[in-house]
C-alpha cells in the first residue's frame, strides 16, 4: 500500500459557475489535512486552487505551491502558503509538481487541467513513472473524458490497460484510499496496428 504524504493536484483557477465544485474542492482539503497528506498544486489563491490551499490551510495541513515566474506577476500568489516554489518555466513548474509528490488528482478545470492530467497520465503510459492517478469526479464532470478514453480504446488507438492508469471516485476519502491501494499496471507502449494483430 501506497505511502503517501504528498499529492499533487491538478484543478482550475476558476470555481465554475456550480458550487458543489468548490465545496468539493474544499472538502479534499480538509480530507487530505485530516489524514496528514500535504498538498502540492499550482499556487494560486483563486477558483478551485484557493479553496483546495485554503481548506488544507485551514485544517492545520501543510501546502507547497508551485508556479512560474511569469505566471507569478499576473496572478494572485496564495499569501497563506509559505512554502511557495518559483520556476522559470510551465515545463519546470510541472516536472517540480511530480518530484514532490507520491500520486496525482484532478478536480474539474480547463484546459491546463486537462493537459497536466494527461501528461502524468502518458508518462505512467510510457513506464516514466509509477505513481498513482485519482479523477475526484464531481457532479460527474469527467464522464465525457473518460467515455472519450473508452472510446479511444474501442478504437484502437489505446490499450485496455491504459484505462487502469487512473482511479475515479465522487468523495475525497474514498478516492484518497483508492490512490493509496492502486497498483498502476505495467504497459506496452505501443499499439500494433490491425495487420499485426
Amino acid at each position: 500500500m501506497l505511502n503517501l504524504q504528498r499529492l499533487c493536484v491538478f484543478c482550475g483557477s476558476s470555481a465554475g459557475f456550480d458550487p458543489i465544485h468548490a465545496q468539493m474542492a474544499g472538502n479534499m482539503g480538509a480530507s487530505m489535512a485530516r489524514e496528514g497528506i500535504e498538498l502540492v498544486y499550482g499556487g494560486g489563491s483563486v477558483g478551485l486552487m484557493g479553496a483546495i490551499a485554503d481548506a488544507v490551510l485551514q485544517s492545520g495541513g501543510h501546502v507547497v505551491g508551485v508556479i512560474p515566474r511569469f505566471l507569478a506577476t499576473r496572478e494572485l500568489l496564495h499569501q497563506g502558503v509559505s512554502d511557495m516554489r518559483i520556476t522559470d518555466t510551465m515545463h519546470e513548474r510541472k516536472a517540480l509538481m511530480s518530484e514532490l509528490s507520491d500520486a496525482f488528482v484532478a478536480l474539474p478545470g480547463g484546459l491546463g487541467t486537462y493537459e497536466e492530467l494527461f501528461e502524468v497520465l502518458t508518462w505512467a503510459q510510457l513506464g516514466l513513472h509509477r505513481k498513482p492517478t485519482g479523477l475526484l469526479n464531481i457532479a460527474g464532470f469527467f464522464d465525457p473524458l473518460i467515455a472519450l478514453i473508452d472510446r479511444a480504446i474501442t478504437d484502437c488507438f489505446c490499450r485496455d490497460e491504459y484505462r487502469q492508469l487512473f482511479v475515479v471516485d465522487d468523495q475525497p476519502e474514498s478516492l484518497l484510499q483508492k490512490l493509496r491501494e492502486h497498483e498502476p499496471p505495467t504497459v506496452k507502449k505501443w499499439i500494433p496496428s490491425p495487420e499485426q494483430t
